[in-house]
């Protein structure tokens, strides 16, 4: 079973949609517009660990997450390049072609940045930490507004 939360990163002023799966693993973090329902009394513990993390993020005093995430979707490839995001390091970032070199070769920067696009966990899965060879930001599902945001969050100087 599915439930939904919505998470407001004040600092930022992004609202996330986070989805639980069973309220035991987080499947989804997704960018909303301003939700309606911001009924957050009734937080499952995986949902109440996710928030505290999160703010814990924004505040600067988190780089790592911990709480459990499931992959609901994606291709195994999609997967292992997912898995991969998560070891970027905070404040730091992989060009598409570095990402894929680490994830099959050269010609896989397509695949990649497909992947990317399909990131299933927002923030958590950092493929925001994902620039361009040239040292600009690219491209970003959620907007390049947001990527520069959360980048600039994590102090990583780009061009």
């Amino acid at each position: 079973m599915y439930t939904s939360y919505f998470y407001h990163a004040e600092k930022l002023d992004m609202y996330l949609e986070i989805v639980t799966v069973d309220d035991t693993y987080v499947c989804r973090i997704d960018y909303v517009d301003d939700p309606e329902d911001k009924n957050t009394d009734d937080l499952s513990d995986v949902a109440k660990t996710c928030f505290n993390e999160l703010d814990l993020y924004f505040d600067n005093k988190l780089v790592t997450f911990t709480f459990p995430i499931k992959y609901m979707k994606g291709t195994l490839f999609q997967q292992s390049v997912w898995d991969e995001l998560r070891k970027i390091p905070f404040g730091e970032t992989l060009s598409y072609k570095e990402l894929a070199l680490k994830c099959g070769g050269a010609n896989y920067s397509r695949a990649v940045a497909n992947a990317n696009g399909k990131n299933p966990i927002s923030i958590v899965i950092p493929c925001h930490r994902v620039i361009s060879s040239d040292g600009t930001l690219g491209g970003y599902t959620s907007g390049t507004d947001k990527k520069q945001a959360l980048l600039d969050h994590e102090g990583v100087i780009w061009k």
